[in-house]
């Protein structure tokens, strides 16, 4: 999930493959979902018709479901990172170069959602576990995930008034990105 998460923040194409339709469309909302309070602006397709199968080589990024019956013909896509979801792989190709979260974020953010989603392994080394550990209910859990991510963001973005420049000849103030700080 974390590699797709960075694969779609970094404008990669992704293909998701599934015979199961109501999957397909959880698992394209789930980048943009996760990316909040960013916006997925490039093109999104939950379920792609077999008529417009072409639409795969664009060279814009996107988020497209397509059902696993036409996966033979997704199999010469070389720059579309492909996840099936019936079989649990997600397939880079050599050409496509995806950069990962800094250290020290990916670590926490593993750690964060290895906690919310398996509670048991917080416990799992200690001597004497407590009697009872419950599992958050599935409403709880999206929310315990979107906090993961949301808490991740907020990691990301800290210091950007730093690099910010505000240009002062203008009547109105301009405010600019400083990408070099």
């Amino acid at each position: 999930v974390l590699f797709l998460f960075c694969a779609a923040l970094t404008e990669h194409k992704i293909l998701f493959l599934s015979s199961s339709y109501q999957r397909l469309t959880d698992a394209c909302r789930a980048p943009g979902a996760l990316m909040f309070p960013l916006k997925y602006s490039f093109t999104y397709v939950p379920i792609l018709p077999a008529q417009l199968l072409e639409v795969l080589s664009t060279p814009t990024p996107f988020i497209i479901g397509v059902h696993s019956i036409f996966q033979s013909e997704t199999q010469e896509l070389l720059d579309v990172v492909i996840a099936d979801l019936d079989g649990g792989t997600v397939n880079v190709p050599e050409c496509v170069h995806i950069s990962l979260l800094p250290e020290p974020l990916l670590q926490q953010t593993r750690e964060a959602l290895s906690m919310v989603l398996d509670p048991e392994l917080e416990v799992a080394d200690l001597a004497f576990p407590p009697s009872t550990i419950s599992a958050s209910s599935l409403k709880m859990q999206d929310k315990e995930i979107r906090a993961v991510f949301l808490r991740l963001f907020a990691q990301l973005l800290q210091g950007y008034r730093w690099c910010l420049h505000i240009i002062r000849i203008h009547p109105e103030p301009v405010i600019r990105f400083h990408k070099v700080r």
